[in-house]
């Protein structure tokens, strides 16, 4: 399903593609693409594709969570970002096989060792591929992280995902997730 989706999605979404590269460009220098290292399926590090939407690049020990009317956000990054059209490029990561449609979103790895650090269930969530989409963006636990709370409920619908997996789950997530993406709950 992973794969005749997301390859389904990436010949119709082709001309978005192509228009969301040339704003890129032509707001900003540096690449089109964002890329960063994530920890996958059964903790195998992959890189995340996903258009650039900030000045800055960062893969590294320390990195800055995104926040409301973060700075580092371009024009078209605020509009990508809040119609989650930065995500598209992962449909490539999906037809590679670092990723899924759906499973927990992949964070950056000093999030990981942050939060794995803190969270003792936080390691679970490498027990299935990480998704484009998933039960804790369904349930609105997206956006900013102010505190470990906000993690922690993340971290437990990724861990309940992983725990009952279901094709039939999967279906219905990514049938409840388009109307949250109309709706840009949490998108900025």
């Amino acid at each position: 399903m992973d794969i005749v989706l997301a390859g389904l999605a990436l010949w119709i979404l082709l001309p978005a593609y192509c228009a969301i590269a040339l704003a890129v460009v032509i707001e900003t220098r540096g690449p089109v693409l964002f890329r960063q290292r994530r920890t996958g399926l059964n903790g195998e590090i992959f890189t995340i594709l996903k258009f650039r939407s900030m000045t800055v690049t960062e893969d590294g020990d320390k990195i800055a969570h995104a926040t409301k009317n973060d700075v580092r956000v371009t024009r078209v990054g605020a509009f990508i970002r809040a119609t989650s059209l930065d995500e598209l490029p992962q449909l490539v990561n999906v037809i590679m096989g670092d990723m899924s449609l759906v499973g927990p979103r992949p964070h950056a790895l000093a999030h990981d060792a942050h939060y794995g650090a803190l969270l003792p269930c936080y390691s679970k969530r490498f027990a299935v591929r990480p998704g484009l989409t998933g039960l804790a963006q369904i349930s609105g636990l997206r956006g900013e992280i102010h505190q470990l709370s906000c993690m922690a409920r993340r971290v437990e619908a990724d861990v309940l995902y992983a725990d009952g997996w279901s094709f039939r789950d999967d279906i219905l997530i990514i049938c409840r997730t388009v109307p949250m993406i109309l709706k840009r709950v949490n998108a900025y």
